[in-house]
């Protein structure tokens, strides 16, 4: 699974590691083209900053600074939360009811709030040139997930997010959440047991890959948005 190959130090936040914000809108690496506008540079100005040595001077050296990719500090905040509930040793009266949900079944729950913030923060891409008021009305009107991943993604970009997923190669993620948001509907209304395990596993295990997915379908999304159309 992509945790067992998280660097010694670093935790679940790691999904966020080595990506910066381009001068376009795009999620880029520090070290490669923007997928978003092929750009090379970084253009970043390089700033000189004061360090004071061992032996008392103090020196300027120079750092380049950029701008993180996450969205908010809360990107870091989800993934936290759910690496520490992953971590967290079962207790004793967490199997005190048999036919019960995963006793990490709290995951699957902050991952789908999780990904709801980020298809808002994808939504916002269509709505930047709308007034402040108008954009936030228009969130309102098509406030749950299922009308803001057909209906309002369709009017704003000319396609659904399913078929974006497809479109970069990752059509068993639409599935998978599909699967996600039915079984967290399933545990608000009435049956906890839907959210087992099994399942608890397959978030966590497919947690990397849709989130590098969002990030493409992202970039995907800017490139149309600067070209002035859809792709």
């Amino acid at each position: 699974m992509w945790t067992d190959n998280i660097a010694p130090g670093k935790g679940w936040t790691a999904l966020w590691s080595g990506l910066v914000l381009c001068s376009c809108g795009g999620i880029r690496s520090t070290d490669a083209p923007c997928p978003a506008c092929d750009q090379i540079e970084t253009n970043v100005p390089i700033q000189m900053i004061a360090r004071t040595l061992r032996d008392g001077r103090v020196v300027q050296i120079p750092s380049q600074t950029f701008m993180g990719a996450e969205g908010r500090y809360e990107d870091y905040l989800y993934i936290q939360m759910m690496e520490r509930e992953w971590l967290r040793a079962p207790v004793q009266s967490d199997r005190h009811f048999p036919n019960g949900p995963s006793d990490k079944a709290s995951i699957a729950l902050l991952y789908w709030t999780y990904f709801e913030t980020r298809i808002e923060r994808l939504l916002q891409i269509g709505l930047k040139t709308t007034p402040k008021a108008l954009a936030e009305d228009t969130l309102n009107r098509y406030a749950s997930i299922g009308s803001r991943l057909d209906k309002l993604y369709r009017i704003l970009f000319g396609t659904t997010y399913e078929k974006d997923l497809c479109s970069i190669g990752q059509p068993s993620l639409w599935t998978h959440l599909k699967e996600v948001q039915k079984r967290r509907n399933d545990f608000i209304h009435g049956n906890p047991q839907s959210i087992d395990d099994p399942f608890v596993l397959t978030v966590v295990d497919r947690l990397k890959d849709e989130h590098d997915a969002w990030i493409a379908v992202f970039n995907r999304r800017i490139r149309a948005y600067r070209g002035g159309g859809n792709v």
